[in-house]
């Protein structure tokens, strides 16, 4: 019963529609009115700015940091760590589950990749700091946030199976089903990308206009 409570507070946790109270509080507007009708980070970088995108990311992955590390309120597992881990691995899910399911928001949130890698980097941080390192590498070449989130996604599971070699089962199988999960929910991301018509962040613009003005400089010559 303690699990199912615990569960259930990590699913309300997941719940807090950062995004939606964001634009609605400060705006005036309901995000997933605009874009591509999502409550989540991505859509509010290119609805609202980098400054309010970076807020909404950073309170999304903490809502997956809290709902792992609400493990600790039953003692039991602290000295089972298969079990522990499990657990976590729930209530971790259970997070991202209420993120793009939001009871507080009608139930329509957003795609759950930045709960994910709360949750991931509350229960193996350093797996999640190379995922991180991956999302904004690509994110500075490309300035799609989508794709960072994808090519970051796949990483996941190459880190956890491979360079890591984790051994618990239930980790390397919630590892890919991560990645299969933010391939699946980024269809349409993907099909506009193929398209050439997603979206960039507005952020390093100043890179953009210096790459402009050096190809207008070589047009000249």
């Amino acid at each position: 019963m303690n699990e199912f409570l615990l569960i259930v507070l990590a699913y309300l946790i997941g719940s807090i529609p950062t995004a939606v109270w964001v634009s609605k509080y400060f705006f005036g507007i309901d995000i997933r009115d605009y874009g591509s009708g999502n409550a989540g980070a991505t859509n509010t970088f290119r609805t609202l700015g980098p400054n309010w995108g970076s807020l909404v990311m950073v309170v999304d992955m903490l809502k997956g940091i809290i709902a792992v590390k609400l493990v600790y309120l039953l003692p039991y597992y602290l000295d089972h760590e298969t079990q522990m881990t499990n657990l976590q691995i729930g209530l971790g899910l259970a997070a991202v589950v209420g993120h793009i399911f939001p009871i507080w928001a009608e139930f329509r949130g957003g795609k759950g990749v930045a709960t994910v890698f709360g949750m991931v980097l509350g229960i193996q941080p350093i797996v999640a700091v190379c995922c991180v390192g991956v999302f904004l590498l690509v994110l500075y070449l490309t300035r799609f946030v989508s794709l960072s989130s994808i090519l970051a996604s796949i990483a996941f599971p190459i880190f956890i199976l491979v360079i890591f070699n984790e051994p618990e089962d239930l980790y390397r199988i919630f590892a890919i089903a991560v990645a299969l999960m933010v391939l699946v929910t980024h269809q349409k991301n993907i099909g506009r990308l193929l398209q050439g018509n997603e979206s960039k962040v507005p952020i390093l613009k100043h890179r953009d206009r210096r790459r402009q003005r050096r190809r207008a400089d070589r047009n000249k010559l």
